[in-house]
């Protein structure tokens, strides 16, 4: 039963799943229909409630959410060898679970303009600590999308609480 309980488990999540090489095909579509679409990227790891406002307020800003995740060779080139803590399998199915998210990607690469070059999203959506200009923006702007800003939730990410275990330890 386990087994039976834990494919369909990975099922479900295979449906929220965009592969990068095709992602242009399934964006088209969308805006065919006349959907608008934003888009959020980052590791997410060790996923949490200031993740979760990022991730809501994304959401509310097109008609769908594309959230497009740092696979584990490109969290560890621009944060450290230790990191991520989740492997990257973990973090797109607890991306796709989530109601809030309508699709998941990855990327290779440290930043997500290449990604986003494909997407080109209505908007999309950054943290306060990155800015209205966020490595993104030139290319967000460039096919006519915009940047919303998000605050953040104070003390809360995932260096913070990395640091709490490690102090509790």
């Amino acid at each position: 039963m386990q087994l039976y309980l834990s494919e369909l488990w990975s099922e479900a999540c295979l449906l929220k799943m965009l592969d990068p090489k095709d992602i242009s095909i399934s964006v088209e579509i969308l805006k065919k229909n006349g959907r608008k679409i934003a888009t959020l990227n980052g590791s997410f790891d060790l996923l949490h409630a200031g993740h979760m406002q990022i991730i809501y307020e994304a959401s509310r800003q097109a008609d769908f959410l594309i959230v497009a995740l740092n696979t584990d060779a490109s969290i560890k080139k621009y944060k450290s060898t230790k990191r991520p803590i989740i492997p990257l399998e973990y973090r797109l199915q607890m991306m796709a679970a989530l109601e809030f998210v309508d699709f998941v990607t990855w990327f290779d690469e440290t930043d997500p303009c290449a990604i986003l070059s494909k997407i080109k999203p209505h908007v999309h959506v950054n943290g306060a600590e990155y800015g209205e200009n966020c490595i993104e923006a030139e290319t967000v702007k460039s096919n006519g999308g915009k940047i919303h800003i998000v605050q953040l939730v104070p003390s809360l990410s995932t260096s913070t609480i990395i640091r709490k275990i490690q102090e509790e330890v």
